[in-house]
Parts: structure tokens; C-alpha cells; sequence
């Protein structure tokens, strides 16, 4: 997370690797909360990430970082900020991912979708996010809820 800057960024790329290295551990994705650092991001996981399950938790990028996310078979988290009227980019970037690595979430008790924003998220607010997505994805709602409840069960290889 370069947002805030609060730790040296070398130290934080290192840490990532070893994040990388404990998912392969214990055999689990490992989940990415990646806030402007994609560069960064991308360069470890490519060099790292080999066949891990990865989630690109509240995605955040740019259409050219969700593409290159997918082409490393990773799977791309929407959450309520694609329903803000100033993310056009954000959902401009749902177009570019493959709909069996699309997911959304509501990072509770953060970035709740509109029509709920300023209020505490909670989970039953992700269907407006799903929304959002859904339309992006030029998909019905009801195939976007059944497509993301597959990715998650395949991303967490959790058997149905």
C-alpha cells in the first residue's frame, strides 16, 4: 500500500514476497490488498506467483492492471467503489477481465456502494456493488451472482 506510505516501500515488497511464500505454505491464494503499488505488485507476483491462487482483493487499478491481473490467472475483487460516480475507470476496467475471475465484496465496514455510501457497509450491501459490475460486465445480475459464487468457491478451493 503506497497510499499512505507509512512503511518504506522496500521493506513492504519483501514482506509481499514472503506473504507470497506463506500462501504457498499453507497451500491458500493469497490475497492482495494492493493500493498504488500495481507496478510493483505485478513485478512480484510474475516473479513469485507461479501457479498460487491469487485474489486482487478491492481492486483499485486501472484497465491496463486489471488485464495484466487476469493474464496472471488472478482473480479481481470489485467493491463499492465501482458504483461511485468519479470511478468511470474502475468500471471501465470490469470490461477487461474474464468473467471466470471476476468477484466482488464489500470490504465491510469500508467503501459502501451507492445508494448506501456514508453509511457502515455491511454485507447485504454487496448486491448494489454486483449490480454496478454485473452491468459492466454486460451480464444479468442472477449470471453474475451465480459466475462470482463459482470463482469464489474456485478460489478459495472450496468444493460445492
Amino acid at each position: 500500500d503506497y497510499y499512505y506510505d507509512h512503511s518504506p516501500r522496500d521493506l513492504q515488497r519483501e514482506a509481499f514476497v514472503r506473504f507470497i511464500a506463506l500462501a504457498r505454505a499453507v497451500q491458500k491464494p493469497v490475497v492482495c490488498h494492493i493500493r498504488d503499488a500495481h507496478d510493483d505488485a505485478l513485478a512480484i507476483l510474475r516473479a513469485h506467483k507461479g501457479d498460487l491462487g491469487c485474489i486482487i482483493h478491492c481492486f483499485t487499478g486501472t484497465r491496463e492492471d486489471a488485464a495484466a491481473y487476469a493474464a496472471l490467472g488472478c482473480y479481481i475483487s470489485f467493491s463499492g467503489i465501482v458504483t461511485y460516480k468519479t470511478a468511470q475507470s474502475l468500471r471501465d476496467a470490469v470490461a477487461v477481465v474474464p468473467r471466470d475471475r471476476l468477484l466482488v465484496e464489500t470490504d465491510c465496514p469500508y467503501l459502501a456502494p451507492v445508494p448506501k455510501r456514508g453509511r457502515r457497509n455491511e454485507p447485504a450491501f454487496v448486491v448494489h456493488t454486483a449490480e454496478a459490475v454485473a452491468r459492466e460486465a454486460r451480464m444479468s445480475f442472477e449470471e453474475l451472482a451465480a459466475q462470482t459464487t463459482r470463482n469464489a468457491l474456485a478460489a478459495y478451493r472450496i468444493d460445492s
